[in-house]
């Protein structure tokens, strides 16, 4: 069994299938471990080695603070001085924490500007101190910022493609300090389903216990809600090679019927399990032209009139299309055919799905981006 897809766009209308069985899902591709999350860091650093496209000193003041709070805990004295520079600039750092991470491994993270600076192309980052959520410092940054965009101007012209006070540093980051808890600690294991839905957290259940009868004798798995399983521990099991175990179990996986329309890019996208019920649908475009074109009336020789224009008005209305189709889709094939009858263009079809939807026979989830 395949999932087949209907995808719209750029006025086309076409199938997909995907080359994934429905049946051969493994539990670590819909599941995640809910002690394996992310953590955010974030910290406050500077930027040298700019080109003249730092900071304003005098418009961001908290850089020109910064800058001599740094000088001065590397032992140099700015009282007195004023700086003018404008390779500084101050940034905003941030990171992931991957799930148990140990001090010495390296993350990526990603600066942006705070002040008026125009560009960190070619800046460095120094020394930054990244916290979470705690207070706590996990990690600290420092390196040469990739920055992708870039600008160029002139007298005349001027040319930015890409975001240039923004970047990243690869690797950038070393981790300091590791989260308290550990993996082994715990006593349960709570997987959390990424696309949440009853008869796949049932299904889970059901495929771990199946699994923990033959290996210890009775299940150890039940479904909380639609999203989470709670897995307890068995005596004498080691928790890294149980979750290496049930993490490739393969189960069946179901979705909601679900339609996805975004309507800046004309993209929709159909699930197979999508229904539409019996409905007559007509569509038509009202095209109304209005041309002006005045006329200059010149008055008659040696007379005492003006110069005026005689207005001229056309209006044209043209209607196109208006045929009337009948739209049965017990399955996404005669949808697609119902669809393509009309002859409409994506955004038209966006109209009718929302018409059908409001009109309650669109058996399915309309979602909107």
């Amino acid at each position: 069994m395949r999932r087949l897809a209907l995808i719209v766009l750029s006025g086309l209308i076409a199938w997909t299938s995907a080359v994934t069985p429905v049946s051969a899902a493994r539990i670590k591709d819909v599941a995640s471990l809910q002690a394996g999350r992310d953590n955010q860091l974030i910290g406050y650093g500077l930027v040298v080695g700019l080109q003249g496209t730092g900071d304003g000193l005098r418009s961001s003041p908290f850089t020109e603070q910064s800058l001599r709070a740094m000088l001065q805990n590397l032992g140099i004295s700015t009282q007195g001085g004023e700086s003018r520079s404008k390779n500084i600039a101050a940034v905003l750092v941030t990171a992931t924490l991957p799930p148990f991470a140990s001090p010495g491994s390296r993350v990526d993270v990603t600066v942006g500007s705070l002040g008026d600076s125009t560009s960190l192309r070619g800046g460095t980052l120094v020394m930054t101190s990244l916290t979470g959520a705690d207070g706590q410092i996990y990690a600290v940054a420092q390196g040469s910022v990739v920055v992708t965009g870039f600008n160029a101007e002139g007298d005349a012209a001027a040319l930015q493609q890409g975001i240039t006070t923004a970047g990243r540093v690869p690797n950038g980051a070393i981790i300091e300090r590791e989260l308290p808890s550990r993996f082994k600690d715990a006593i349960d294991l709570v997987l959390q389903l990424r696309n949440p839905d009853f008869s796949t957290a049932i299904g889970m259940a059901d495929a771990i216990n199946t699994f923990a009868r033959q290996k210890f004798g009775g299940p150890i798995a039940e479904a909380r809600d639609s999203q989470t399983v709670e897995i307890s521990k068995p005596k004498m099991a080691d928790l890294t090679r149980l979750m290496a175990d049930i993490e490739n179990l393969t189960i069946k996986t179901d979705v909601p019927a679900r339609v996805v329309i975004n309507e800046r890019t004309g993209t929709i996208v159909i699930g197979q399990d999508v229904q539409i019920s019996e409905v007559a649908v007509s569509y038509g475009t009202l095209t109304v032209q209005v041309s002006e074109t005045p006329t200059i009336v010149q008055p008659a020789p040696f007379s005492d009139g003006v110069t005026a224009a005689e207005p001229n008005t056309q209006i044209q209305a043209q209607v196109e299309g208006g045929q009337v189709a009948i739209l049965n889709g017990s399955n996404l094939r005669s949808l697609v055919a119902g669809l393509n009858s009309i002859g409409v263009k994506p955004d038209g079809i966006i109209s009718i799905l929302q018409g059908i939807k409001s009109a309650g026979a669109l058996q399915a989830e309309l979602v909107l981006q």
